[in-house]
């Protein structure tokens, strides 16, 4: 089993400053267990039922009431290491540094590959007896019923699933399976020689990833610049290395989809979800439509910055300062003013959570960075890990990582285990929804056009990452996909020159939008999630569907709120974009797509309306 938390995608919180912070603002993980001895408990019950599911194995079609018992088995099973790897992993976050938390995060994980082994035989074995006896079974025995959707999930693989030895194949080659990734992972964090530069102020930084993502931003544009140049030249030197190790990557999932009879990787990893190539497809073709938005975002960006001939290492720096503080308990009150619109149990619901000690809020020494969600102590409450600062970031933080929060704790009231947890394709719905409810109670309230625009520019350049850069990414990946599925060969510099195509057009390079110089378009190197087949885009149609989700509620239509608090509550129930479409999106047409651009707009709009009242 993979345990992946919630997290913030463009509101990470970066260079934390420890303070002293009263316990109620400290996370209480003695909800999940009140001792070591509880946990060790509890792992040792994990253990004894492993032998017990052990005698499942060539029995699941005995009958259905022993179908029904080995399931609930392992969902109890899997329930339970659930708890466990949430003490672990959260108590670890609290102190990177403790030998104690690492040990046991280590023993949890041995354990999960305890659990993965012992149910290896169970989807064989379930294909083997067939969905007409399958669904037999669930009718004469209504306590399958709550196991209706994984079973059907299961039999939906038949076609890809292989024989016996096949599989014992196939498990054995995963031992050598993403290589490419960790030697880019060795590489990118911790054999990288990093480049130093003397700034304008006579400091000199080293620019590894976190400082190039602070000194990116700097107001000086001589320093923006010889940052950039600085920490691309490092990556273009290793740009044969990289396209090596990403190639190796592509081959790997070219060589699974072929042993599993898919036509494409494309195709082989949103059949996971069965979620439609179509939904790609439609979200590239409409952000290609729709990059004159983009284009005009570039240009009020240059306008506001005073700059003429905007330039690659222009787009980071913010649009607005302000000099804005947000007490913790500030940020707590905004965010749950902003969520009305959701309804009072909903904000009870989220207070509760403020008031019980979910969240450890402040940074510390040897302290996990970011923010991250951890929903799956499934009989207990979602974790929420911060590191609030005091600024606006913070607060816009806050408030995506408590929309996670209460997306499980609302699938895990309504749902048995086995359904509760959600995929990635809607886990970000929730927490960019409760983003633009902030982004509306803030503009209520703004004192001046000053506030104003900072927190329209600070949306607005949210909207740019987290929809237009992840679609480009999106783009580009699918493109090497594809070419390595049709048996091409790629090279580092092959890459860079695929990449630098897409990363002009997105730009409007050639319409003088924004000048792209060629050493920048290493870029493809330095992200990680291109290891991660297909993943990026789930950011941006997430966005998409929480932008026209959020229209619709808005607009005061009951019917709208309830559709989409059923999604929150509805889990795994069903395959996620079915999901989706069932509460009004249909991410599979324009119409998210045109929400979100729509949005970015109406934004832009509402700046240049205030900007127009200077001069």
């Amino acid at each position: 089993m993979r345990f992946v938390f919630a997290a913030a995608v463009a509101a990470m919180i970066t260079a934390p400053v420890a303070r002293a912070e009263p316990i109620a603002d400290r996370w209480n993980l003695a909800d999940v267990y009140p001792s070591q001895a509880a946990w060790d408990a509890d792992a040792k019950a994990v253990q004894d039922q492993l032998g017990r599911f052990a005698a499942c194995k060539g029995h699941l079609g005995d009958s259905p009431r022993r179908l029904r018992e080995c399931l609930d088995l392992r969902a109890d099973m899997t329930k339970r290491l659930s708890r466990l790897w949430v003490f672990a992993s959260q108590q670890l976050a609290e102190d990177t540094g403790v030998a104690a938390s690492q040990q046991l995060q280590q023993q949890v994980e041995l354990l999960d590959n305890q659990v993965e082994v012992a149910g290896a035989f169970v989807d064989p074995e379930l294909l083997r007896l067939g969905a007409r006896r399958i669904d037999r079974f669930v009718t004469q025995d209504p306590g399958l019923r709550i196991h209706r959707f994984p079973l059907r999930r299961t039999l939906r693989a038949a076609p890809h699933t292989l024989d016996g030895a096949g599989e014992r194949l196939v498990a054995t080659f995963g031992k050598m399976s993403n290589a490419g990734q960790s030697a880019y992972g060795t590489l990118s964090n911790a054999d990288m020689p990093w480049p130093s530069v003397k700034l304008a102020d006579g400091e000199t930084v080293t620019l590894d990833q976190s400082a190039y993502t602070k000194y990116r931003e700097s107001a000086r544009r001589e320093d923006r610049k010889k940052v950039m140049d600085a920490f691309w030249g490092t990556w273009k030197n290793y740009e044969r290395t990289l396209g090596g190790l990403l190639y190796a990557q592509l081959k790997q999932e070219a060589v699974y989809s072929s042993v599993r009879r898919y036509p494409d990787s494309i195709t082989r990893t949103l059949d996971r979800d069965h979620i439609p190539v179509a939904v790609i497809d439609t979200l590239i073709a409409q952000t290609n439509a729709n990059l004159p938005t983009l284009h005009r975002y570039f240009r009020l960006r240059a306008r506001m910055l005073g700059v003429t001939d905007m330039r690659y290492y222009d787009i980071y720096p913010p649009l607005v300062h302000g000099d804005y503080k947000f007490p913790l308990a500030t940020a707590k009150q905004l965010t749950l003013e902003a969520v009305a619109p959701l309804g009072k149990d909903y904000q009870q619901a989220m207070a509760a959570g403020f008031d019980s000690r979910w969240m450890d809020a402040y940074p510390r020494p040897r302290k996990q960075s970011g923010a991250h969600m951890a929903g799956y102590a499934y009989d207990v409450h979602p974790y929420v890990l911060m590191n609030y600062n005091d600024d606006y970031e913070s607060v816009t933080t806050l408030a995506h990582e408590w929309g996670h929060a209460m997306h499980s704790h609302l699938s895990n009231h309504a749902q048995p285990f086995v359904t509760a947890s959600y995929a990635t394709f809607v886990a970000e719905i929730a927490s960019t929804f409760n983003e633009q409810l902030l982004l509306e109670r803030m503009l209520k309230t703004a004192k001046d056009d000053d506030e104003r625009v900072f927190y329209l520019g600070s949306a607005l350049e949210g909207l740019r990452a987290t929809y237009f850069r992840q679609v480009m990414f999106a783009e580009f990946e699918r493109d090497i996909h594809a070419r390595v599925d049709r048996g091409e060969s790629l090279t580092g510099e092959a890459l860079t020159q695929h990449y630098c195509a897409i990363l002009k057009r997105y730009h409007g390079a050639d319409q003088g939008v924004v000048t792209i110089d060629e050493p920048y378009c290493i870029e493809w190197a330095y992200i990680p999630h291109f290891y991660n087949a297909f993943y990026v885009y789930q950011y941006a149609t997430s966005i998409a569907a929480s932008a026209l989700f959020a229209d619709r509620v808005a607009s005061g239509d009951p019917k709208a709120l309830e559709r989409y608090l059923g999604l929150l509550r509805a889990g795994d129930s069903d395959y996620p974009y079915e999901l989706v479409k069932a509460a009004g999106v249909d991410l599979a047409t324009p119409a998210p797509y045109q929400a979100i651009v729509a949005r970015m707009n109406g934004i832009m709009d509402r700046i240049e309306a205030i900007l127009a009242k200077r001069r």
